[in-house]
């Protein structure tokens, strides 16, 4: 048994209540070019949980949609199609047409200061030089939303940093990120099932 279903089993479960929904959006660029670049970490995660799942994403308003029941719950996943600096538009859009509360919202997004495959999820914080975090603060007015962060490393020279990250993964990135995104599909779960505060202390650092 899966941990965060332990946890979930300790909760009070009225099936007959309204099915809670979650917004899990995972940040990166459309179009062929971008579908295997460290920046789209995001959308790479979200197509893994849907194949694993056996589930397929439609496009709709400003974005492909796809939605996910567990238990109870409803996990809306969301691959924008704005672009990576328009994404608070698309995010802003589906909260409300779903009426899903800020705190139920997760943001998939890289990070450049974080080791290779390195996971940390926080409650709130900066946009730390994200474009795609910057818009989505500046649209949400608001820094307290959750984000799951994924680290890419910082291995490239200086002056190369678009460059590497909007290049496509390593030989071996690529083999040790089919480990990452199988976590990275758990903490999806966990997130709706058990919650933030224990999605973070089982999963940050991993």
């Amino acid at each position: 048994m899966k941990w965060w279903k332990h946890l979930f089993n300790k909760e009070t479960d009225n099936t007959k209540q309204t099915m809670k929904k979650f917004l899990i959006v995972g940040l990166g660029n459309i179009g062929a070019e971008y579908v295997n670049t460290r920046h789209n970490i995001g959308f790479k995660i979200l197509d893994y949980i849907a194949r694993k799942e056996g589930i397929s994403f439609e496009t709709a308003k400003l974005g492909e949609i796809s939605e996910l029941k567990v238990k109870g719950r409803s996990i809306l996943l969301l691959k924008p199609n704005t672009y990576m600096n328009l994404s608070g538009k698309a995010i802003h859009y589906w909260l409300e047409k779903e009426n899903i509360p800020k705190e139920n919202l997760l943001v998939i997004t890289d990070d450049l200061n974080l080791a290779f495959g390195t996971i940390r999820i926080k409650a709130k914080g900066s946009d730390g030089g994200h474009n795609g975090l910057k818009n989505i603060q500046l649209v949400l007015n608001t820094t307290e939303y959750a984000r799951f962060r994924f680290g890419i490393s910082d291995a490239f020279k200086k002056g190369q940093q678009v460059n590497y990250v909007l290049g496509e993964w390593g030989e071996e990135e690529k083999e040790k990120l089919k480990e990452r995104l199988e976590i990275a599909s758990e903490v999806i779960k966990s997130f709706a099932l058990a919650g933030l505060a224990n999605t973070m202390n089982a999963f940050n650092g991993k």
